[in-house]
């Protein structure tokens, strides 16, 4: 970790050359480590050297790198085939015996020395090292020797046993450490007669932990998906069949409904087929944190965990309450994770001074309560929540001094709650002078739209101690420039000053954002994401591991689907089994070389197998000439730094990467091209381009070429806070690539939508990481009018991007996004549209009520059929997807409710907004959700605001209810023989009703009473339309022919 560059606050302006510091403090840089070549494709460590000191070579046959323990682990533990080209391993000398083996030949010597290996290492135990490379470029000398016939042991203390076996009970782990004996013997890597030795199996066992993977696919069972795939097809095929037979026979006395429907049913089938594909291969995902801490932190060793910066963002201190944020702040602080590798940083896109002091005492009440959570290993580790659970907190816990030291953590939690609403309170009313600060300078946010850029360090390494002496992560304070003129783009604005600023100041590799109210619940939740970054293969492929959010304060029944746990749980885990989850704006891990646009590294490919039936010649020709090629021109450097190790190929052009250095400044690296030759003229004068696409700092730049993360050398503090200052001034983006092709993509509400699908479409994965205790938790507005209002916002982004370059409809042909893939995002900017059709078919039964008439003619028996098997297959998908998703029924059914309320609301009126503001260029503000710093008994559930929102699906309710009143009296008018007619009216009219009663009792409220204005507004619409169809087509029956009439003569 840097080195805390400034510990007061530091406001400038770029652009106006203004820097004004408190007082800040220079301190070298420590510098990095590089990287060596020659690693281990399994597990990152160096290949080791043969006895007669050549290098290993696992395989012959295509000289896949692998390490030795990784070969032997492979061949005892595995399936014994060479990774690359996938033949048999062949045994080596000094290697254990496995099945198999005996077909092959082998010599006296060879099997002396199979048993004389452990002696020989063991007097010898200086020359066995192996160099230990982590993930990010750090090599540490480790000390391995021979433990047994086959099996490496590493330099593991009694104190790395105890930590592995805290998560077990003694009986617990005995019994792994005996089945993973048992697993031994059966593959005769172990008698019975060596058990004498218990630390060494524990030892053993451990290592071989270590070795295995940090995480794992799991399927969901053939017995649960098999059935629901072969559903899929069977409603497909008969969906199609219904809608031939809606198409052919049309209802001749209702034509326009008949018409209206017809295309309301074919956009349904097209928004299922985009909805339900992309689920058709589910997976879920295993992590082995135990694994993660064997491999990573190993006793007497540096950590080699990756650093990770998190971002929270927050806009307006009245609506998101401080002490919200002040959770949040607290729960980071307390992670479960290397405390110098972690830094927090603070977007204040208000530059509110009320956030600012109440930073400080977050800052203050962490020194207590940080030591207290790891202490005892409480959760969650924000206070508000914890402190308000209602379960045993003795539970597990028998250190005798917790309940004391609990009460008072408690009392002095209350004490910082009275603080912070103190700071609220006076908040309230600003002076006329504006904000003035302690030290009796005016606060330079005063104008919250004319303001300088401004940083604040609270905790660090140079920052306050905790209550006992221990470090604390970093906390940073940041407020971006703002000066009018400028379009600061909101929230995506507000992230890319993030990114650059962290990347001036720490530079992790790794970033996580939280919305403000999302705190972190579970406090491994940084390990569960290492489980995938940091891995070997997978980890230089991802863009970001994507958590489920999951919410507090929400009623019981969940009346408006605020939880979506059908999306969470079922079309996230879809998107997992293709190319990955959609990013969904927050409790998310991004890889920081994917937000700057680099493309992912491209895999080396399997060497394909030859045989003697062809001649040498025709393998050449098929590709010897290209291999040549390709090898020569990855020989060719370029000569920036001098320690570049490849090219990335960005957006189309050669962009160059190094691993470490020292900051070059850009303006030199034009002089001494002279003695250069032209190829290497153009790789230097290329660097320029970096001005171009990332901002006129250097600083910044070399970071960005720092592909393991870290800190340039010859930096000092000074330099780096004039630096952050100048990234977040409010010109730094201008004639850039930020906003377009690197960081928070612009253009849309939903900037988070549109950043994850042009990393998909650069070719990189992401993953969906389910934990068992979730990760994350933040609240969600729980009454109508915020929930609609979110649900709008939600809506006008995808519409914006449906109506711009990046609709996923046209963009990104040409790159790596798969089709499955597509359609999820397809969906995930369409669905909007649905609104009108879905208007329209609510519509239909009120009219065909009010004016007898019907949208399907009358049934033959093979029409019923269809009409059957649909319905049959839409019910038996629904129960097949709850079976294999766990989702309960209730969740189920909210979610189809709230469908049909948002789509007749929000998602209506987002379509006419972003109609508006592409076409006419009328643009929309959303405003921020409000979020309940405390909820008794759900009080704000009842909570009623008025909002246009609320008038079509008010009036579609009346509307039907006043359709079914009327069918009926007709049918008791018109006798027995209309009630047959009438089912299938009354059908679709109580299926409406019922879609919208969580609408309907929500708008009654706790008390019962509905505005005014609403009412007036349903009932006037609902009175014009059903008088305009009672005028063109009334109840009475039409006669045809000559009027008769009685004549009044008995004839």
């Amino acid at each position: 970790m840097a080195s805390n560059p400034m510990a007061g606050l530091v406001a400038g302006s770029h652009t106006r050359n203004e820097l004004h510091v408190m007082h800040a403090s220079e301190e070298n840089r420590s510098p990095t480590r590089q990287s060596a070549p020659k690693t281990c494709r399994v597990c990152g460590d160096e290949i080791g050297l043969k006895e007669s000191g050549e290098l290993f070579v696992a395989c012959h046959e295509c000289g896949f790198p692998v390490c030795r323990p990784c070969y032997e682990y492979e061949r005892s533990e595995g399936n014994q085939c060479c990774p690359g080209c996938n033949s048999r391993y062949k045994r080596q000398k000094g290697c254990p015996r496995v099945a198999g083996d005996e077909e092959e030949k082998f010599d006296v010597d060879d099997f002396e020395d199979e048993f004389q290996i452990k002696n020989r290492y063991d007097d010898n135990p200086d020359q066995n090292h192996v160099t230990a490379r982590s993930e990010h470029g750090d090599y540490n000398q480790q000390p391995w020797h021979l433990n047994g016939p086959g099996s490496f042991a590493g330099s593991f203390a009694e104190k790395d046993l105890e930590g592995e076996k805290e998560a077990y009970t003694s009986a617990e782990w005995q019994e792994r450490v005996e089945k993973w004996k048992i697993r031994q013997e059966k593959r005769g890597l172990v008698t019975k007669d060596d058990g004498g030795n218990d630390q060494g199996d524990e030892d053993d066992f451990l290592l071989a932990e270590a070795r295995q993977p940090l995480w794992r696919k799991v399927p969901i069972p053939s017995s649960k998906i098999s059935p629901y795939r072969i559903v899929i097809v069977i409603r497909f095929i008969v969906l199609g069949f219904f809608l031939r037979f809606r198409i052919l026979t049309p209802a001749n006395d209702a034509y326009p409904l008949w018409l209206i429907s017809v295309i309301c049913e074919v956009w349904f089938a097209f928004s299922w087929i985009l909805d339900q594909f992309p689920k058709w291969c589910p997976i879920t995902r295993e992590t082995y944190l135990d694994r993660l801490s064997v491999r990573f932190e190993r006793e007497g060793e540096p950590n080699r965990l990756a650093p990770i910066d998190v971002y929270v963002s927050t806009v307006d201190p009245l609506k998101e309450p401080p002490i919200i944020t002040a959770n949040t702040v607290l729960s980071i602080l307390a992670l479960d994770y290397p405390v110098e590798k972690v830094s927090c940083y603070v977007s204040d896109d208000g530059a509110s001074m009320l956030l600012f002091d109440s930073l400080s005492e977050t800052a203050e009440f962490a020194r207590r309560w940080v030591p207290f959570c790891k202490k005892y290993a409480v959760e969650p580790r924000a206070p508000e929540f914890y402190f308000n659970q209602k379960i045993d907190y003795l539970k597990d816990k028998v250190q005798p001094t917790f309940v004391k030291e609990r009460r008072a953590m408690k009392r002095e939690y209350e004490e910082f709650k009275v603080r912070i609403n103190a700071l609220v309170a006076k908040a309230q009313k600003k002076p006329e002078e504006g904000w003035v600060m302690q030290d009796g300078t005016p606060w330079p946010g005063n104008n919250t739209r004319d303001h300088p850029g401004m940083l604040q360090v609270y905790l660090g390494s140079e920052g306050a101690l905790d209550i006992e002496g221990k470090e604390l992560p970093r906390l940073v304070y940041v407020s971006r420039e703002k000066r009018p003129g400028y379009n600061h783009h909101k929230k995506a604005g507000a992230m890319n000053a993030l990114v650059r600023v962290s990347a001036v100041l720490t530079n992790a590799p790794f970033m996580l954002n939280l919305d403000c109210d999302h705190y972190i619940n579970n406090s491994k939740a940084v390990r569960e994401a290492m489980c995938f970054l940091m891995d070997p293969q997978l980890g230089k492929k991802l863009c970001y591991v994507q958590f489920p959010q999951r919410f507090d304060g929400i009623d019981r029944h969940d009346r408006y689907a605020n939880r979506n746990i059908v999306f969470f749980d079922i079309n996230m885990k879809g998107l997992d089994g293709i190319q990955g989850p959609v990013y969904v704006g927050t409790g998310c891990v991004f890889n920081r070389q994917a937000l700057y646009g680099y493309d992912p590294p491209v895999s080396e490919k399997r060497p394909k197998m030859t045989c003697d039936c062809w001649p040498s010649w025709c393998c050449c020709c098929c590709g010897g000439s290209r291999k040549s090629k390709s090898k020569r021109k990855g020989e060719k450097r370029s000569l920036f730094s001098g320690l570049y190790t490849k090219k990335k190929k960005m957006m189309g052009k050669n962009y160059v990467r190094k691993g470490s250095g020292h900051v070059f400044d850009l303006e030199e690296i034009e002089e001494g091209l002279e003695g250069y030759e032209e190829l290497e003229k153009s790789s230097l004068m290329s660097q320029k381009n970096f001005e171009k696409r990332f901002g006129q700092s250097p600083v910044f730049i070399a970071s960005t070429l720092k592909e393991d993360g870290g800190l340039p050398e010859g930096t000092s503090s000074a330099s780096l806070v004039k630096e952050a200052i100048h990234v977040i001034s409010c010109g730094y983006e201008e004639k850039t690539e930020w906003g377009k092709e690197i960081g928070w993509i612009y253009g849309s509400v939903t900037e988070d939508i549109l950043t994850g699908f042009k990393m998909h479409c650069r070719g990189w994965k992401s993953v969906y990481c389910m934990p068992k205790r979730p990760a994350f938790k933040g609240s969600a507005p729980i009454n109508l009018s915020d929930r609609l209002h979110q649900v709008l916002r939600w809506a006008l982004g995808s519409v914006e991007i449906c109506l711009s370059r990046h609709c996923p409809l046209w963009y990104g042909y040409g790159g790596k996004l798969k089709w499955l893939e597509r359609l999820a995002y397809t969906n995930t900017i369409v669905y909007p549209f649905t609104s009108i059709p879905l208007l329209a078919y609510c519509t239909i039964p009120a009219v065909c009520l009010l004016t007898g008439k019907f949208i399907i003619p009358t049934l033959n028996n093979l029409a019923s059929i269809w009409f059957l098997a649909l319905f049959l297959s839409i019910i038996i998908t629904g129960v097949l997807e709850l079976r294999w998703s766990g989702v309960s029924i209730e969740d189920w059914w909210r979610n189809e409710q709230f469908w049909v309320i948002g789509g007749v609301s929000a998602h209506l009126f987002a379509v006419f907004q972003g109609l508006l503001k592409v076409l006419a260029g009328v643009d929309t503000s959303f405003t921020v959700t409000s979020k309940a710093a405390e909820d008794e008994d759900f009080g704000e559930l009842y909570l009623f605001k008025w909002t246009t929102l609320l008038i079509p699906p008010t009036t579609l309710i009346i509307l039907n209810m006043v359709g079914v009143v009327a069918g009926v009296s007709d049918a008791i008018n018109n006798g027995y023989g209309s009630w047959g007619p009438l089912f299938g009216k009354l059908f679709f009219a109580f299926w409406v009703i019922v879609h919208l009663y969580p609408f309907l009792k929500g708008l009654m409220g706790k008390q019962n009473r509905t505005p005014t204005i609403v009412v007036l507004w349903s009932v006037l619409l609902a009175s014009i339309f059903s008088l305009l169809w009672v005028r063109i087509d009334p109840f009475l029956p039409k006669q045809t022919g000559p009027l008769l009439k009685q004549c009044g003569v008995d004839c």
